[in-house]
């Protein structure tokens, strides 16, 4: 695995990645039929989020450059993580989640993220991982707008 920061030429790859793995994934939370998966405002938000200079963007690729996974992170929120569904079960997930913490900000020892709710293989992975939850929620911004529970991790002191 290579992880890199992301760039404006791989947005379309990165949505489409994402597009496919929402949809196996989240079926059940936002049903194809009536929720279909929100592209054009996807691929809005990391374009305004590529922009930010508080966002750190992140891809992974494998030998032949192709993505395979992505995250990104502000401040002390992880804010989108995922991978290719064809690396699903791979230990990329794992790989990219440990890169990624490495990434955060000396001085942030304690970060969160935000999962569905219904979303239980997410759950699981970061659970699995030492993330637990916090009891809040919030909801997505996302017609049907479903609940999100808010998950933090702290960080072990780096040298």
């Amino acid at each position: 695995m290579h992880l890199r920061p992301a760039t404006e030429a791989d947005l379309d790859e990165l949505v489409g990645m994402q597009e496919v793995a929402s949809v196996a994934a989240l079926a059940h939370v936002f049903p194809q039929a009536t929720h279909p998966f929100p592209r054009a405002a996807v691929l809005e938000r990391w374009r305004t989020e590529l922009a930010d200079p508080a966002t750190a963007v992140y891809v992974s690729t494998d030998d032949a450059r192709r993505i395979t996974g992505f995250a990104a992170r502000r401040h002390d929120e992880l804010l989108h993580f995922g991978t290719a569904t064809h690396m699903w079960g791979t230990g990329l997930a794992s790989a990219l989640h440990d890169d990624l913490l490495g990434t955060f900000p000396q001085e942030v020892s304690l970060i969160r993220l935000r999962v569905f709710e219904e979303n239980h293989r997410a759950r699981r992975f970061w659970e699995k991982n030492g993330w637990r939850p916090t009891g809040r929620t919030s909801r997505s911004p996302f017609a049907p707008h479903p609940v999100l529970l808010e998950h933090e991790l702290h960080l072990p002191k780096r040298s």
